[in-house]
């Protein structure tokens, strides 16, 4: 197999750019063949745009079953990408996810289940993994260099969104459509980044305000504190009501930190760890003169196409996925964490009652408002282009 047929199933933001990537020249090893959406107005913009020979189907069930692709890529709204995983793992397809695998963890099970049973390739689409700065921030943890962590924040609030964008369709920022707000749109890809760089947190207590900034029944301001295994703590804060918002993480380890802020990665090294040259030492003010530096990465920071050509070339040769769909429980672990304490107003432990979790969302579901609006897809530059896609 010289390249690898691909399906894109949902052709709304994502699906649409993810169409663009594999047609683009930054694409390797791979051919768009198909597509499918449920709206007529995607299926015509697909027949407008795309080459002749993609072939378009009216579901994602229809495209999966016609055989007509060898892996194909899930861009749906949330509570459908299980579903659709199954089904395509159970068809013979191998699957790439957007984020996240799912709404709740007890729906990953069967999921991991049927990629198991298929022997087919399952991976997620956690793209900001293969950004240079967040590369190297592992690399420098995983060495050991610094020692072990002692305390974590993110501050992640750069996303700010207007009533707008909750209002351009009507399954955004209700439990019933989406399953959630700033933790469950925005925040999968810094959760897996946080789990990926400092390990996963045993206890979480959690604030989680829902409609503080917009007119949505989700949550819109998350502020989070956590506790790792070893001592370790960490604050975790987003929301989309800021304005101008901040992108902060900082990792504070025994023998100095590291800052990753504007796109650049500062780290501060002490000349010895903290736990034996200092904390013991004869100076009970101890100000060592450090100066941080910049560390140089790669510049490399290919995102979603990256992610794919990992995919394809993974499937045809053997080379390493850049998430392995089995590692997507783990932010929703931490999501979900965070959701549930927020509900029950106190801390919780990982791994969470799952089944106490289901029974919360599902009560919420239950009683989502209905949204009578007029879905509208957004360009790469953000701004409003009407129904179409």
């Amino acid at each position: 197999m010289n390249k690898l047929r691909l399906g894109v199933i949902g052709l709304g933001n994502m699906g649409s750019e993810h169409c663009r990537l594999i047609l683009s020249n930054r694409a390797k090893d791979m051919q768009l063949c198909c597509v499918a959406d449920l709206r007529e107005e995607r299926r015509a913009w697909a027949r407008a745009t795309l080459p002749e020979n993609v072939q378009v189907y009216e579901s994602g069930h229809a495209l999966i079953e016609a055989g007509a692709c060898d892996a194909v890529i899930i861009a749906v709204p949330h509570y459908i990408h299980p579903d659709l995983t199954i089904h395509a793992l159970r068809h013979g397809l191998h699957v790439l996810c957007e984020k996240p695998v799912a709404v709740y963890t007890q729906q990953v099970k069967p999921v991991l289940e049927a990629a198991r049973e298929s022997g087919k390739t399952f991976a997620l689409m956690f793209n900001q993994r293969t950004n240079c700065v967040y590369r190297k921030m592992k690399q420098i943890l995983d060495s050991g260099e610094l020692g072990p962590m002692k305390r974590m924040s993110w501050t992640i609030t750069d996303w700010y969104r207007s009533q707008l964008y909750y209002d351009s369709g009507s399954w955004r920022a209700t439990w019933a459509g989406e399953g959630g707000g700033v933790l469950l749109n925005q925040c999968p890809h810094q959760l897996d980044l946080l789990q990926w760089l400092c390990g996963m947190p045993v206890r979480i207590s959690a604030f989680a305000q829902e409609g503080k900034w917009h007119d949505i029944e989700v949550e819109d301001d998350v502020t989070a504190y956590l506790e790792f295994e070893g001592g370790a703590t960490g604050v975790f804060i987003a929301s989309t009501g800021d304005l101008p918002g901040t992108n902060r993480l900082e990792i504070a380890c025994d023998q100095g930190k590291l800052v990753c802020e504007n796109g650049k990665l500062l780290m501060w090294k002490l000349p010895m760890p903290e736990s034996s040259g200092y904390r013991q030492g004869a100076d009970a003010y101890p100000h060592p003169d450090i100066q941080p530096i910049e560390v140089e990465t790669d510049g490399e920071n290919p995102q979603h196409i990256g992610v794919t050509n990992a995919f394809v070339s993974h499937i045809l040769h053997g080379t390493p996925l850049v998430a392995e769909g089995e590692e997507g429980v783990n932010a929703l672990m931490i999501s979900n964490a965070m959701h549930l304490s927020a509900w029950l107003e106190r801390p919780v432990s990982l791994p969470i009652d799952e089944d106490l979790f289901a029974r919360l969302l599902m009560a919420r579901r239950l009683t989502s408002r209905k949204k009578d609006t007029q879905d509208i897809t957004f360009s790469t530059d953000h701004s409003a282009t009407g129904k179409a896609l």
